[in-house]
């Protein structure tokens, strides 16, 4: 079977060699190419099977028509549904996306971005690690779009997409007062985060303006990479030994999931027994009776948020956005379940 050129896909598709450039190239809504003629070209292109030859591609434009996506777990439900609606954003713009998972730990993340950069990547969206800043400073020096996601690292000057972390625990921990709640618990895990940090000063800072004991023995922080029958056992130690907690706030929904495992085995009632709120939804929490409150991330948001700073910086079609760095802080909301 002939391998059809660009030109046969231009004569297929009623347009011209340009046009089909600019579409399969991601620029149809940069040349104002209309919707209907875009949906055309790539029809077409897709059903004759047409594929550019991206090595030529790449030294001709200088791209690879790739990004990179580098997180802390592609295995976590934040983490596995930021990425799928990231690639669901990119969808239309001609680029692949490459995606990562650092486990948190800098050496591995600094491996990430040395392969990808042999790659020729484009753009960077990261969710950046202690000890991956020499590398992350390397992409700047080389002027490589970079953008932050979830968490920051002090001193880059680059675009930063998050949530109001500090609001959103204010606002549970608020919540769990109102109910009467006096003895709040509150798990975290022991890391050096931007995020974590913000979510942990929060509940310390509410319980003392709200005149609450801010008792040290209240706050359990896990240690990070700690395996998952070792943190269910700690936090169910710490129910324990903490017999007046009325009321826990669980710093994340992999930290709140474990925390309901160590309430069924202690035979706690939820909400009778102990209150429970978590920060991030997940499935679990509409399902698990009488439901979990929580702090949902708009999560949807901050795909659109980032993918569009990495492309404003790829395209360089805002120039004030790329040398402004914006932080983006974009809004959690409290989603009120039979756990409070």
């Amino acid at each position: 079977m002939k391998k059809l050129s660009l030109k046969d896909i231009a004569r297929l598709a009623g347009a011209s060699p340009s046009t089909v450039s600019f579409v399969l190239n991601g620029k149809a809504k940069e040349m104002r190419i209309s919707e209907e003629l875009t949906a055309k070209i790539i029809a077409v292109s897709q059903e004759a099977g047409y594929q550019p030859n991206q090595i030529a591609v790449s030294l001709r434009t200088g791209r690879s028509k790739m990004i990179g996506v580098l997180v802390e777990t592609i295995t976590g439900a934040f983490f596995s549904t930021l990425a799928k609606l990231i690639e669901d954003e990119m969808n239309g713009t001609g680029y692949k996306v490459v995606h990562s998972s650092t486990d948190n730990d800098g050496k591995k993340g600094c491996d990430i971005i040395n392969m990808l950069s042999q790659r020729q990547v484009d753009g960077y969206l990261i969710t950046p690690a202690l000890g991956m800043e020499n590398s992350i400073q390397d992409l700047i020096n080389r002027k490589k779009p970079v953008v932050f996601m979830d968490s920051n690292l002090p001193g880059f000057d680059v675009p930063y997409v998050s949530v109001d972390n500090y609001s959103g625990v204010k606002e549970g921990i608020e919540l769990l007062i109102s109910k009467g709640h006096k003895h709040i618990g509150f798990v975290t895990v022991d890391i050096e985060l931007d995020q974590m940090e913000q979510r942990t000063q929060s509940y310390k800072d509410t319980l003392q303006n709200n005149k609450l004991s801010g008792d040290a023995k209240l706050l359990l922080k896990l240690p990070y990479g700690f395996e998952r029958d070792e943190a269910v056992d700690k936090i169910t130690s710490w129910i324990k030994r903490t017999p007046e907690l009325d009321a826990i706030f669980f710093a994340t929904n992999y930290l709140g999931i474990m925390g309901l495992e160590s309430l069924m085995t202690l035979k706690k009632k939820i909400p009778e027994d102990i209150a429970v709120i978590c920060f991030d939804d997940h499935d679990l929490f509409r399902l698990y009776p009488p439901g979990i409150t929580c702090i949902q991330q708009p999560m949807k948001d901050i795909a659109k948020t980032a993918t569009k700073l990495l492309m404003d910086q790829i395209n360089q079609t805002s120039t004030s956005t790329a040398s402004k760095s914006p932080v983006v802080q974009l809004p959690v909301k409290l989603v009120k379940r039979g756990s409070v």
